[in-house]
């Protein structure tokens, strides 16, 4: 009893962190990337076996003028094939006068081992699935709205519209998990604008699930994510979630461009959650001090499974 409180105390003062803003972003940032994975990892669609819901807002209440914004939603959703499931969503980033829309679609194989997928709260198979992804990204820059009369490079908006196809690899067990994804792997093959550089990142993260006690009252769920854009530096983010029997949660972490999340909700119902965070920028910026919300909707069973 004693070491596991000890190993809790660990993890949550090692973990202060959560995702921070989508300043410069062309892919989204949330408050931690669990509770809308299939947006870095195809290889999440259609995890959950009734299929889920989730909603997101960022930024949209800071006061700061041409500040990162972000709102976006996605579902997840089995088929009649355990092993195939389907997802898809939509997601919106503005930065000052910079906006990208983007629309998407996610497929995955999944192969499934023997275990038992219903002694957590949450669903936890032992699963390791395959994705791809595919959509399109609206860029946008409304340049005159900058007033800038004396430099040809600000005489006309910027309206691309590029093609994106992502892939993604998830294994996961009712204590651990690991994925790595791929995403806008085309990059500006097919923009028809040369000139603007689309982002392609590489994400990989893992992490683990425990309780704290024998009684299973407390759910911790310590995790890392690794984010790598050629040119950038990369990217850490080092995340812990702590839910107690499924009627709330809180969290905590640290992204290295020095920043710090931390999130706070609660449960509903069995099938609604609702979360909100907030960004604080070690940096004398107010940019990036963000607050964001989360609706989750879990379909089926709910979140609890037993």
């Amino acid at each position: 009893m004693r070491t596991n409180n000890i190993t809790f105390l660990v993890v949550v003062i090692l973990s202060i962190g959560f995702l921070p803003s989508v300043f410069g972003q062309q892919t989204p940032v949330y408050a931690n990337y669990s509770y809308n994975t299939i947006v870095l990892n195809p290889a999440h669609a259609g995890f959950y076996p009734g299929g889920d819901i989730t909603i997101t807002n960022r930024g949209h209440l800071n006061g700061v003028e041409g500040s990162p914004k972000n709102i976006g939603a996605s579902v997840n959703l089995p088929t009649t094939s355990e092993h195939v499931g389907l997802g898809g969503g939509v997601y919106r980033n503005q930065v000052g006068v910079t906006s990208t829309t983007s629309l998407f679609g996610a497929y995955a194989y999944k192969l499934f081992f023997n275990s038992n997928q219903n002694r957590w709260w949450d669903y936890n198979p032992h699963v390791l699935s395959f994705g791809i992804t595919g959509g399109v990204m609206m860029y946008d820059e409304n340049l005159l709205e900058l007033g800038i009369n004396d430099d040809p490079n600000f005489a006309n908006n910027v309206n691309i519209l590029v093609p994106t196809v992502g892939l993604g690899v998830l294994y996961n067990r009712e204590h651990v998990y690991i994925g790595f994804s791929k995403l806008n792997i085309l990059g500006n093959v097919v923009s028809s604008d040369r000139n603007i550089n689309i982002e392609k990142p590489s994400y990989i993260y893992a992490g683990c699930r425990f309780f704290t006690t024998r009684f299973e009252e407390v759910l911790v769920n310590p995790s890392i994510l690794v984010k790598h854009v050629s040119g950038a530096p990369i990217q850490v983010d080092f995340n812990t979630k702590i839910n107690y029997e499924n009627k709330f949660e809180i969290g905590a972490g640290y992204r290295t461009d020095h920043s710090m999340n931390l999130l706070a909700g609660f449960y509903i119902s069995n099938r609604i959650r609702a979360l909100y965070n907030y960004n604080k920028a070690f940096k004398t910026t107010p940019l990036n001090d963000t607050h964001g919300f989360i609706l989750s909707i879990r379909l089926g069973n709910g979140f609890a499974q037993k």
